[in-house]
């Protein structure tokens, strides 16, 4: 009998745990750097994990990143005056977003697009793996863009 409740719970172990294992690296997948195109501005941003376990996404580079003066360009659209004098590659795009396993996306949080000013509830998934799509709607209008991991 006792052979049988050992098997039992080993059986449970090796069964339950890979199944926490492949939530925990699903939800972490988007971790990563990306290349991604907003109205003609290119740049690169990357998603990491806040402190209070959300998924959020910086801008860290931007091709055009200064000015016709030379000057660093601001992020002069953002709708929080406090928030106009941040670097333009150094912009917060995306956060609070949290993993759903059964959808195998990450959602209700908020994408800002600095290229017009607006902030909009945000969904995000995967199309393949290294293709993540990352949808804003704002009054039932949704706009999708892809963004390219690069690592």
């Amino acid at each position: 009998m006792s052979k049988i409740v050992t098997f039992l719970l080993a059986l449970c172990v090796f069964c339950v745990f890979p199944a926490f294992a492949q939530v925990a690296a699903g939800e972490d997948e988007i971790l990563g750097e990306y290349f991604a195109v907003q109205n003609g501005e290119e740049s690169r941003v990357r998603f990491s994990k806040a402190d209070d376990g959300t998924f959020q996404a910086h801008v860290f580079w931007v091709k055009n990143d200064v000015d016709k003066q030379g000057r660093k360009r601001l992020d002069e659209k953002n709708p929080d005056r406090r928030l106009r004098n941040v670097s333009c590659d150094k912009i917060l795009l995306v956060w609070n977003m949290r993993y759903n396993p059964e959808k195998r996306n990450w959602s209700g949080g908020k994408v800002y697009d600095p290229t017009r000013g607006l902030r909009a509830n945000a969904t995000c998934w995967f199309e393949d793996e290294k293709h993540l799509k990352l949808k804003g709607s704002l009054f039932g209008i949704s706009e999708t863009v892809v963004w390219v991991k690069e690592k």
